[in-house]
């Protein structure tokens, strides 16, 4: 059952909400073996399981609850479940399409516990769960084959089948929020904003639903060819809470189009950027201290209501995000 607090709506007319930082970046820290990812439950599974982060809300649990917890200590007012892979199409790769909605749901649950622990020590800072959908790794607008333009890796329904067994299963272990994100094709985001529409139809309910693009070029476009304008309008008509950036480009290089957004969305806006880009060894090199003064510059010139990072991003980021945060202005929104 989830705890009573305010609608996140409310708050973010009031303040500056905090994101939490990665995950992946934070799991590649404890070093997992094979053993590790398999744990009791799959050590016969036929397939290779290293690297499937989304199954350790299953075998490893405590390391899960520990890396929630590092960023609700650092300061987070949202934190994401562990299921950026969660769909049934990402995890065909390891043969686990079975346990999807159970991953999701015990990953929600994980993250609703850390949450409630901390809502309950800090009652006026009350902490939140989103539930994380990630794009796929298949595209509904473009085709892998070069010699086939018209070939479909996927189809639309198929997406949306897959987004709305995740949905359910993130909205049955308590989300509070369901965040779709690093998004680079807008066929696949509406399939998804449909599926949930569907899901919270069929459950009477409504939950706060996020939104956030990555842009793959220097004119701010996804990697399906559509510019973030026509996708702001191509999904302006859902239910949404927020809409923004995550991943991709640089912080330093997202100013410009976070200014387009903010001036030109209706909704609440976002900004969770990587710290920089992967070296040797998929580590990233953007501090805190490097990152602070562009993450400062979104707010002090009203671009964002919510801030936080993606890849490469830790605790220490998200301290510092935070600081920023306590005294910043909020963002007015003419949102519907």
């Amino acid at each position: 059952m989830k705890s009573n607090k305010p609608e996140i709506k409310e708050l973010l007319g009031k303040r500056v909400l905090v994101l939490d930082g990665a995950m992946g970046t934070m799991i590649q820290r404890y070093a997992l073996t094979e053993a590790d990812f398999r744990g009791e439950r799959f050590i016969d599974h036929p397939q290779d399981l290293k690297g499937n982060n989304d199954l350790l809300s299953l075998t490893q649990p405590d390391i899960i609850m520990e890396i929630h917890e590092e960023y609700l200590e650092a300061g987070a007012d949202i934190i994401e479940t562990n299921t950026f892979n969660g769909s049934s199409i990402s995890q065909a790769d390891y043969g686990t399409e079975d346990i999807v909605y159970e991953m999701n749901r015990a990953a929600a649950q994980l993250a609703l516990a850390a949450a409630d622990k901390y809502t309950a020590l800090n009652p006026d800072k009350p902490r939140y769960v989103a539930g994380a959908l990630g794009p796929t790794n298949r595209t509904a607008s473009i085709s892998p084959d070069v010699n086939a333009p018209g070939f479909r890796a996927i189809t639309f329904d198929e997406l949306f089948d897959a987004y709305f067994e995740q949905a359910k299963g993130l909205l049955d272990g308590g989300a509070d929020i369901l965040l779709l994100e690093t998004i680079f094709d807008a066929q696949n985001a509406r399939a998804a904003l449909l599926a949930i529409d569907k899901l919270l139809e069929s459950k009477e309910e409504k939950v706060p639903i996020m939104v956030s693009v990555t842009i793959t070029n220097d004119s701010g476009g996804l990697l399906s060819g559509q510019s973030m304008e026509a996708f702001l309008y191509s999904v302006s008509h859902f239910d949404i809470l927020s809409i923004g950036f995550n991943c991709s480009p640089a912080v330093k290089e997202l100013s410009p189009f976070l200014k387009e957004l903010s001036d030109k969305a209706p909704f609440f806006t976002s900004a969770y950027p990587n710290a920089g880009l992967p070296k040797q060894f998929g580590k990233y090199d953007g501090t805190p201290e490097q990152m602070a003064p562009f993450m400062k510059d979104f707010l002090d010139n009203g671009f964002v209501n919510i801030i936080g990072g993606c890849c490469g991003t830790s605790p220490d980021h998200i301290r510092v995000f935070a600081d920023l945060a306590t005294n910043a202005s909020v963002r007015k929104t003419s949102e519907k």
